[in-house]
């Protein structure tokens, strides 16, 4: 888009008159032929919030125990935290969030405050040196063989439509069950979506505390909403309706199916980090941007988004594979979808046929060998719920 201002600028100096409208501008990203200065890195991601201060302490904490679990992903190889100083998310608080999810951290971490030091120049400089330095050192790390078994799974969807529950949706809950079955982490979040489906998970819950736990989460969270006046109901976007998910139960019915039929192996808190093999339940709201970057925080290192209408969005941290509905979509919007489950409405491909596709794809994602859509248009979303009040 740089390139597009550019040449509008140029246009508009040579003639004053001249109509943006009647300029023809390129539509593909140019690609910059620069060598890798670290081959083993794939590069700085930048984690921008606007909380830390000025909120309730159960918010502080949540952010601190969400910007830990980034941390202590797999997918991340080192940290630089710029900090204020006097705000109540204190780095003390950070810290204690981050050694208590990996007691023995031991990645590059850099921590600069800037009321520590003089001026922002200063900071500044002084974090691009020690991150600098920090790149050196995990560009000493070299993939290895790991097991099937290390992979953490998001699973969400977003933009759905009349089609979700019965192609896409149900085609990664079959991916979900095969990377359970494997003994990895299926990660399922948008709790509000999940509404009208409690007692089926719950029935599926390993024992009696897990089901409690989340049957507790989920009445918090409708409790937090109804005392503002609002109600899990509402969730259905106008585009949701005008594709036929009408109610929400519609809308939570073929949501659930993401979870395939796996057992529930915990329900973790939002800002909380999945442990268990097998599929956990992660509290978020059913915001795309909000739930995926639970997800990331709860160890995701990978994240399956499905979505009937289009949603251009991704992660920093986790790579999100973007999984169209329907071959219209695909069509439509090939720059974000990496894979069509339009051939199950078809009845050109089954269910389980996508499903194992989806798991084959994310095998080679992990290997390195492509990036997703999302990545390559760098989509670096990431957005911290806030629940309670600015104070």
């Amino acid at each position: 888009f740089r390139e597009q201002v550019r040449l509008l600028r140029d246009a508009y100096l040579k003639d004053a008159q001249i109509a943006p409208s009647r300029i023809t501008l390129p539509t593909q990203k140019s690609a910059l032929q620069t060598s890798r200065t670290f081959e083993h890195v794939d590069g700085i991601k930048f984690l921008t919030h606007e909380s830390g201060c000025g909120e309730s302490d159960d918010d502080s904490a949540n952010l601190c125990a969400l910007l830990a679990g980034y941390c202590v992903n797999p997918n991340v190889g080192g940290v630089t935290v710029l900090s204020l100083g006097c705000q109540k998310a204190q780095i003390e608080k950070f810290k204690e969030a981050l050694f208590q999810k990996d007691p023995r951290f031991s990645k590059p971490l850099f921590i600069f405050e800037q009321q520590k030091m003089k001026t922002e120049v200063e900071l500044l400089s002084a974090a691009v040196k020690s991150t600098f330095e920090g790149l050196i050192q995990i560009n000493q790390l070299r993939r290895s063989p790991a097991p099937l078994s290390a992979l953490s799974v998001g699973v969400k969807c977003g933009g759905s439509d009349g089609f979700s529950g019965i192609s896409a949706n149900p085609a990664i809950g079959h991916t979900a069950d095969l990377v359970a079955a494997l003994g990895g982490r299926v990660l399922i979040a948008e709790f509000p979506e999940l509404c009208g489906m409690e007692q089926e998970l719950i029935d599926r819950a390993v024992d009696e505390a897990t089901g409690e736990r989340f049957a507790m989460l989920m009445t918090e969270y409708a409790e937090r909403a109804r005392a503002i006046g609002a109600n899990f109901d509402m969730n259905p976007s106008p585009g949701n309706i005008k594709d036929g998910l009408i109610t929400d139960a519609m809308k939570s019915a073929g949501a659930a199916k993401k979870a395939g039929t796996s057992p529930v192996t915990a329900a973790v808190g939002y800002g909380q980090y999945a442990t268990k093999s097998g599929l956990n339940l992660v509290c978020t709201p059913g915001n795309d941007v909000l739930a995926t970057t639970g997800m990331g925080g709860a160890g995701a290192t990978v994240q399956l988004f499905t979505t009937g209408l289009g949603t251009p969005t991704g992660n920093p941290i986790s790579p999100m594979v973007k999984i169209s509905t329907n071959t219209t979509l695909a069509t439509k919007m090939p720059d974000i979808i990496d894979i069509d489950a339009g051939p199950i409405i078809a009845g050109e491909k089954s269910v389980e046929e996508v499903g194992e596709q989806v798991l084959e794809y994310i095998i080679g994602l992990a290997n390195g060998e492509y990036d997703t859509k999302a990545m390559q248009l760098g989509q670096d979303d990431f957005m911290f719920w806030k629940r309670g009040v600015s104070l």
